[in-house]
């Protein structure tokens, strides 16, 4: 089994022990089975619930709503030389990167030096409010993201609404 397998594996059997041990009001998941192709088919959307909201990162939800109660995966396209603020999340999130280096780190400042750089299946958590930021180089990244929602944004320094996705960013 891949390392990216094991992981994504991992995090569902956690988020399901999570949700066992409360009481269960969601609708039952249903069974869905999606290609490479056919997931890079799936529309994508901008900024929703749990997302950065920086123009330029494309979402595609997998399954379930990030706006209401259940288990969510999205799937983060970021494109290349992107700096994401820290922010947190209400709801505890694990995360597996599926394509290019994802820097990542956790603190109230986005500070590259904390940062590790994460590539292609590597694993990442986020816990409930705690913040964390993440920026791109030279390559795009796509990672996949589940969390048991709702799900929400809060940055520690507010992005201002037209700044851009490329280039520096506080």
């Amino acid at each position: 089994m891949s390392p990216l397998l094991k992981a994504c594996v991992a995090c569902q059997i956690a988020l399901m022990a999570h949700a066992a041990c409360g009481q269960d009001v969601r609708p039952p998941l249903r069974a869905r089975r999606m290609t490479a192709s056919e997931i890079a088919q799936h529309p994508a959307l901008g900024a929703i619930a749990g997302t950065s909201g920086l123009a330029g990162i494309r979402t595609l939800v997998l399954v379930g709503d990030p706006t209401r109660p259940g288990m969510y995966t999205i799937e983060l396209l970021v494109p290349a030389h992107t700096r994401i603020a820290a922010h947190e999340h209400r709801d505890e999130r694990t995360a597996v990167v599926v394509s290019g280096t994802w820097h990542f780190g956790y603190g109230r400042t986005a500070d590259d030096a904390s940062s590790k750089s994460l590539g292609p299946g590597s694993f990442y958590t986020e816990p409930a409010n705690m913040p964390h930021f993440a920026r791109t180089e030279g390559e795009a990244v796509a990672v996949v993201i589940t969390g048991n929602g709702p799900t929400d944004t809060r940055y520690e320094i507010q992005p201002k609404a037209n700044q851009a996705t490329h280039g520096s960013q506080p």
